[in-house]
């Protein structure tokens, strides 16, 4: 089966697997992928992520944990929402002035730039724009 867009489809099991309030989810393994989970466990979104072997042989998965606050019943995940930017069918890309700000810099954008996989924020610091991959808050 041909996934047409990788990142939506990780953003979407992450999303899944917090409203079913799982612990682990997994997810085909891409450089990319791995670097949108580094991320996200830098700005505390999820515990942590680790890539193990899949169930055929030769591929790898991306297992993320994912966080949650609040006791047994009150539970409830640190990612309250995610948005996919860019899409396949229409590439969004922006400036070092234009890089948008999440909820008002309560959230984080994830941009795709010439110096790497990094949040809105580092990007703004560095004076380099991008794609804008996805929106986190």
């Amino acid at each position: 089966m041909t996934i047409t867009d990788p990142i939506a489809d990780m953003l979407t099991r992450i999303r899944n697997g917090a409203s079913a309030g799982k612990t682990l989810v997994a997810i085909p393994n891409s450089k990319l992928k791995s670097e949108v989970a580094r991320i996200l466990v830098e700005e505390g979104y999820i515990d942590s992520y680790e890539i193990v072997d899949g169930k055929t042989e030769g591929t790898k998965n991306i297992q993320v944990k994912l966080k949650y606050i609040g006791e047994r019943r009150q539970r409830r995940s640190l990612i309250t929402g995610l948005q996919r930017v860019s899409r396949p069918g229409c590439r969004v890309y922006t400036s070092k002035k234009e890089i948008p700000w999440v909820l008002s810099g309560i959230g984080i954008a994830i941009l795709s730039t010439p110096k790497g996989v990094m949040t809105g924020h580092r990007a703004r610091k560095l004076g380099v724009g991008g794609e804008i991959l996805c929106k986190v808050w």
